[in-house]
């Protein structure tokens, strides 16, 4: 029974930093209709920049509490980037064909590796005081690391948090008229492109995020951003790319399902993964909260 419930934590754990990506990826393109492959590096970003923030903390003598301080932090650290981002390359490629848009962000992959690279090294960076600095919790005779609880209570409150801006806020309205039609909302007199930024922000947060919650308990390391967007994709397909309950969704039945073939499966953990987004595809190609609109 205790197994059992360490799995499933395990398995919410997960979900939470996969919601986080998938969630902002849905949102730049139910936005903007751009599939953004530099999301994955935006969550990397967060990573090593709160690895990096927190590092600094120590050297510096900041009491241990403080530190959990710097998680936000380096998820805005990310927003700096995507607000530079979106205007300068991204939204000139807005009304092209679908391989510009690839091959763009695709190149932005490249450049947000070598840039980590570049800045950090190639060596990986730890934020594990964080995870240490929080008491295990005994699960009948187990041990379980009480900072994994609080990644999941931040992925709940993110969850509602993003919830509550899409569908309760005259903000939200903006973006789920622009995502509707463009060319009304501007029309009706919307500042498109304002709303375009800071949607890219929003999305640019939850990715960092992601990243800056994992790495008190995962090395950030390079490469880190390509194996999180390969995950979030499958999440997407799942859930349907551009809905909100379907990237919750897809984050719970991705994490479970590979927690458990980490456990029983580990040689076709990912096949499964891919099994189950072709048999999604094949039966409801824009997933299963995906919309044909």
């Amino acid at each position: 029974m205790a197994i059992l419930i360490i799995q499933t934590l395990n398995s919410l754990f997960y979900a939470s930093v996969l919601f986080l990506i998938a969630a902002g990826l849905s949102l730049i393109f139910g936005v903007m209709r751009i599939v953004n492959l530099a999301h994955g590096n935006f969550y990397g970003v967060g990573a090593f920049v709160t690895a990096w923030l927190i590092g600094v903390a120590i050297a510096l003598g900041v009491p241990t509490p403080w530190l959990f301080l710097l998680l936000p932090v380096g998820a805005a650290a990310v927003v700096l980037i995507g607000i530079v981002i979106e205007p300068l390359l991204l939204r000139p490629i807005y009304r092209r064909a679908e391989e510009y848009q690839l091959l763009v962000t695709f190149g932005l992959v490249l450049i947000l590796e070598d840039l980590i690279k570049l800045i950090w090294g190639g060596l990986p960076l730890t934020a594990d005081t964080l995870m240490d600095a929080l008491p295990s919790i005994p699960i009948g005779g187990l041990i379980y690391p009480g900072y994994n609880l609080v990644v999941i209570g931040i992925g709940v409150v993110a969850a509602l948090a993003l919830w509550m801006v899409i569908y309760r806020t005259k903000f939200g309205v903006m973006l789920r008229a622009t995502s509707q039609d463009r060319r009304m909302a501007s029309a009706l007199g919307l500042d498109v492109g304002r709303v375009y930024v800071l949607a890219f922000a929003i999305g640019c947060f939850m990715a960092g995020l992601g990243g800056a919650i994992i790495v008190p308990s995962q090395a950030a390391v390079l490469g880190m951003g390509i194996d999180a967007l390969v995950l979030a994709f499958v999440v997407v397909v799942i859930g349907g790319l551009g809905s909100l309950k379907g990237a919750l969704v897809g984050a719970l039945i991705v994490s479970f399902v590979r927690t458990a073939g980490v456990q029983f499966f580990p040689e076709i953990e990912l096949a499964v993964l891919y099994l189950i987004a072709a048999v999604v595809l094949l039966v409801k190609p824009t997933g299963l909260f995906g919309s044909t609109a």
